[in-house]
């Protein structure tokens, strides 16, 4: 067993994060339409291919000391006893499922925790959708790799030929060659050491040191007038989405053309990631007034940045952070959006003027307080402040043709995320083809019916559209 790699900071965290209720994995969830040809053993003999193939990195790594999982010299070594058959599974529905029990059932699997003491990741193929077709839930922990890395495997491992017959899946697709590694940072096997290095990377510059500051007076303090709109971290009501959760989830989706959503931004000056908070926002303040929780205020969503170079082909976490108001406290759809759009616009606007190192602090800073709330959540004591965020947002690009699997066709990509004590909601939004799909999960004992959610959006949207 040789070690590999050493982890990240970022990617120390959702170690540090998982306990048996807030578990840090993601996954995805795949429908996908055989060829009308498929023979009857088709997904068997779809799975005895992927069991077939060779397993390279990261997809054979395990955690060097699995026991210690706080320990913050952690690496990542190569399973020499790898054991296929215990990470690509078989499921089935009673034949013919329909998307309610195929919600279920992925519920269901993303409600239990990785085994450290394997590489974390799981495949399950699923049989019995209606109409012959099949799906695929694909299950990894948060440390390995992050949603952005995850999908540029995907897609490699896919191909836009329906007529493809080539098996291979993204365990088998290894990772491009990179230019060497930076040396170490002094001290970064610690995490006291990781923030030192951080520090020293971002004061090596008058100017980043300065635009740093700038940002964080800005936002925290907004003494600069053009940002009085900007969302400081103590600004989110409380709310029923921030309680403790247990470990059971609950999943729904929603899938809807890129298309209209574009238009409707191009109607009203908004992209389309500001359409779909705006309309997440609707469908949130339908969802909480029948459950008699709606906040005064507008809920704050924490907003994920990948603040990777456009060739970046993944590995590891590369994420900075910005905070909006999704406008559940505005019925009008209109005003809600732009709303929406120029706490957005003046948060990109200042992220624009640091480096990267330097958008990694000010994210730090930024949601450094939501501690409080998930000590909160965690104790069952009120904070006497308001919350940091009241839930997670992220959007994940994703490939723009259609893609197959050995002939199937992909029909979507479902992302499943992470909700956590003080934060039992996180949607996350992925676009596919001509499509933008989104994935809501959440704790389903502190959001009863979360289904209603997806529906109430969908509602939002139309909403929206008609005006």
């Amino acid at each position: 067993m040789s070690t590999s790699k050493r982890l990240g900071p970022q990617d120390m965290m959702f170690l540090y994060g998982e306990t048996p209720s807030t578990m840090m994995h993601v996954a995805g969830l795949l429908p996908l339409t055989p060829p009308p040809d498929a023979p009857p053993d088709y997904l068997r003999t779809l799975i005895e291919g992927a069991r077939s193939l060779e397993v390279v990195a990261p997809w054979n790594f395990k955690l060097a000391h699995p026991r210690l999982q706080y320990l913050p010299t952690q690496s990542w070594v190569v399973d020499d006893n790898f054991d296929l058959d215990y990470h690509v599974r078989r499921s089935a529905l009673a034949s013919p499922g329909d998307e309610r029990e195929l919600g279920i059932l992925v519920s269901r699997l993303h409600s239990n925790s990785m085994d450290f003491a394997r590489p974390p990741w799981e495949l399950h193929f699923i049989e019995g959708l209606k109409g012959g077709r099949i799906a695929i839930y694909i299950k990894v922990h948060h440390s390995l790799v992050d949603g952005y890395s995850a999908m540029k495997y995907l897609t490699r491992s896919l191909s836009t030929d329906p007529d493809t017959s080539d098996p291979r899946l993204f365990f088998n697709i290894p990772a491009p060659k990179r230019a060497p590694a930076a040396r170490p940072v002094p001290g970064s096997g610690s995490a006291l050491g990781a923030l030192e290095g951080l520090a020293k990377n971002l004061v090596g510059g008058a100017n980043s040191a300065m635009s740093l500051t700038r940002a964080l007076v800005n936002t925290q303090l907004r003494r600069d007038h053009e940002y009085r709109q900007l969302i400081s971290s103590a600004e989110a009501p409380h709310s029923i989405l921030n309680g403790r959760i247990s470990r059971n989830r609950r999943f729904a989706t929603q899938q809807y053309k890129t298309a209209r959503l574009k238009e409707l931004g191009a109607r009203y000056g908004a992209t389309i990631n500001d359409v779909a908070v705006a309309v997440i926002g609707g469908g949130l303040r339908a969802f909480l007034e029948e459950l008699g929780e709606l906040p005064d205020r507008s809920l704050v969503a924490f907003l994920p940045v990948n603040i990777r170079p456009k060739d970046d082909d993944g590995g590891g976490n590369a994420v900075g952070a910005m905070l909006a108001p999704v406008g559940s406290d505005i019925a009008d759809p209109v005003r809600r959006l732009k709303a929406v759009n120029t706490a957005t616009q003046l948060s990109k606007a200042q992220l624009k003027t640091l480096s990267k190192n330097a958008i990694l602090a000010y994210s730090a800073a930024l949601l450094a307080p939501g501690g409080i709330q998930m000590a909160s959540a965690m104790t069952g004591i009120r904070p006497p402040v308001p919350y940091t965020f009241n839930l997670c947002i992220s959007n994940v690009p994703g490939p723009r043709e259609t893609l197959y699997l050995n002939g199937s066709r992909l029909e979507a990509i479902y992302p499943v995320s992470i909700p956590m004590h003080g934060m039992a909601l996180n949607i996350t939004l992925q676009s596919y083809a001509d499509t933008m799909n989104f994935g809501f999960v959440g704790c389903r004992d502190t959001l009863p019916h979360l289904q209603r959610l997806a529906l109430y959006t969908g509602a939002a949207l139309d909403e929206l559209d008609r005006r």
